[in-house]
């Protein structure tokens, strides 16, 4: 396992690209994620975070445009993306029909998030294609908030972590669009009358 500096970040983008397992700082809560788009990294992941594995990880993404391209979208989705992504939002809103399983889990949802972080959205952008990501801990247990806690949690068990601490400490504020609908899900420090004021003109 490598603990490195953010000023390496070459090393992760080349630990991920090949299937490896990452813990990072966000801008919400440390982060524990890999490519989307290798099984077996996502079965991975499942397994070292003790989690359900009927359960999909968040798909998150380094831009507007590279999200729309996994999801069915309307006019909606995208203002909301234009107003709060980047951000501590994550929308769970229809996956288009040509999703690999393990990401929305024949569940046809997926939850898309854009961080409001540099540091993620460009290691994000240089591996070429979104993360799943979830929060590093094991499940159950509160998400870690620096490298040391994080370490705490996967030490050995993953392929790197990112030194560094989170700004708000907050995970993200979760929201379901679903047939035209806004529901909560969870509330971070976005807070959910807000998204009703903006998608209902309230």
């Amino acid at each position: 396992m490598l603990i490195i500096s953010k000023c390496e970040v070459e090393k992760a983008i080349d630990v991920i690209k090949k299937g490896g397992l990452a813990c990072f700082p966000t801008e919400t809560v440390f982060g524990l994620g890999c490519i989307a788009s290798k099984e077996e990294s996502f079965l991975r992941m499942v397994k070292v975070k003790n989690r359900p594995v009927d359960k999909p990880f968040t798909l998150m993404c380094s831009s507007i445009n590279q999200a729309l391209n996994y999801i069915e979208y309307d006019e909606v989705v995208v203002r909301l993306m234009e107003k709060f992504f980047p951000g501590q939002l994550t929308i769970i809103t229809k996956c288009k029909e040509n999703i690999q399983k393990h990401i929305d889990l024949g569940t046809k949802y997926i939850g898309i998030r854009i961080p409001d972080d540099n540091f993620v959205l460009d290691l994000i952008t240089k591996v070429g294609e979104p993360m799943l990501v979830t929060s590093a801990n094991i499940s159950s247990f509160k998400p870690a908030l620096n490298d040391e806690e994080a370490r705490y949690y996967f030490n050995n068990k993953v392929d790197i972590i990112i030194k560094g601490e989170c700004r708000s400490n907050t995970p993200s504020t979760i929201v379901m669009y679903k047939d035209k609908k806004l529901t909560l899900i969870r509330e971070g420090i976005i807070k959910f009358k807000e998204l009703e004021d903006f998608v209902y003109g309230r």
